[in-house]
């Protein structure tokens, strides 16, 4: 075969190969409606838009350095020129350092694009790019420093997480956002700031699917909230209605997560042994009058918890209330069971007793009986 010929077609191949690769850098594809790719017009290049397209051609190639390489002189040149696509490249370039393992860096592109391009669409995806890093924050991964991970990032992921449901209220992106704020506060054992979280989700959005979760987590975080028969028992007479309302709303959660009239018993007696506690400590400063009221509210607000067997039989050996005649040693409407044949001269603390129902006991409890003590002579 003679020389020339084969050359020219070597040229041939190489301008096609050539020509073809050239084609493929300025190509756009997009998924139609049908499941397929079809061509969209090729940017010329040298253009801003062919300038993007490069890096997003790079991004989709796992190649973040590349797009950062070719959007930082084209962002320098064009940043007061007021181009339209400068929202979306500056949210590439976040985008990239995203890949590249600084998203800490990325946050400056991410609020820039945020603060001054709040009418483009670049603004719900910067939004949604911060929900992402806000989440892996409050979820443990630590910030770089000298290219390591060691500083702590937590405030930052619930600044971001709270920032997000303020720049887009009532999106599917701040519903997220709220839930996975109130878990973040729930898992550290943030127990107010997780009560106040939960019920903010649930009037924000009580469509959610996460509102059973919601309601049930709330009831968790003021229960554990109550320190001790010693302290406020305000968390307990909250934990109640909460129990009484979620298993209005989903009796079958309800049951299945034991929140039904048996852990409303037990609230209600660790809420009657906070009076007992009161009534010890009137007594032991020989004020009977307001111990007598003490247990009198007791009896009448808590009728059939344990707590009312003791302070009733305490009441009777006094001389503070007359038994019935029928029948002189049980209360009305008590629960003998729990704690009959309990003497109220051997009342103990509800620590020491172990009273059944206490949801949460403090140790070294003082364990003194419920009894008047002794004039000083």
């Amino acid at each position: 075969m003679p020389r020339w010929p084969l050359i020219a077609a070597c040229f041939s191949a190489a301008s096609l190969l050539c020509g073809s690769a050239a084609l493929a850098q300025s190509t756009e594809l997009r998924l139609d409606a049908s499941g397929t790719w079809e061509q969209t017009d090729a940017p010329i290049p040298g253009t801003p838009e062919a300038v993007l397209a490069e890096a997003r051609r790079a991004l989709a190639n796992d190649r973040p350095g590349a797009a950062k390489l070719a959007l930082d002189p084209w962002i320098k040149a064009n940043e007061r020129a007021g181009s339209p696509l400068l929202a979306e490249a500056i949210l590439l370039r976040g985008d990239a350092y995203t890949a590249l393992g600084d998203e800490y860096e990325a946050l400056y592109d991410y609020e820039r694009v945020i603060r001054e391009f709040p009418a483009t669409e670049s603004y719900t995806l910067a939004v949604e790019r911060e929900l992402n890093i806000g989440v892996k924050y409050v979820n443990g991964m630590r910030r770089r420093f000298f290219g390591v991970r060691i500083l702590d990032a937590e405030d930052i992921g619930e600044e971001l997480l709270i920032r997000v449901q303020e720049r887009l209220p009532g999106s599917r992106v701040a519903e997220r956002a709220g839930i996975e704020l109130a878990d973040h506060y729930f898992r550290a054992r943030k127990l107010e700031l997780a009560s106040d979280a939960y019920d903010l989700f649930v009037q924000l959005y009580p469509r959610s699917q996460y509102v059973p979760k919601a309601m049930e987590r709330r009831i968790y975080a003021t229960i554990a909230a109550y320190k001790g028969p010693r302290y406020d028992p305000a968390p307990l007479l909250d934990a109640q209605v909460l129990v009484r309302r979620f298993a209005a709303f989903y009796p079958a959660q309800a049951q299945q997560a034991g929140l039904d009239d048996a852990l409303v018993a037990r609230l209600d007696d660790s809420a009657a042994q906070e009076l007992i506690e009161s009534a010890r400590w009137y007594l032991s400063r020989n004020d009977e009058v307001s111990a007598r009221y003490i247990l009198k509210r007791l009896l009448r607000a808590h009728p059939r918890s344990g707590a009312a067997q003791t302070a009733y039989s305490f009441m009777v050996e006094k001389g503070w209330i007359e038994p019935p005649q029928d029948k002189p040693s049980d209360p009305p409407q008590s629960r003998p069971a729990d704690t009959a044949g309990e003497s109220a001269a051997n009342l103990k603390a509800p620590e020491a007793r172990g009273v059944r129902g206490t949801p949460l006991r403090r140790a070294g409890a003082d364990s003194t009986a419920l009894t008047q003590p002794e004039s000083p002579r």
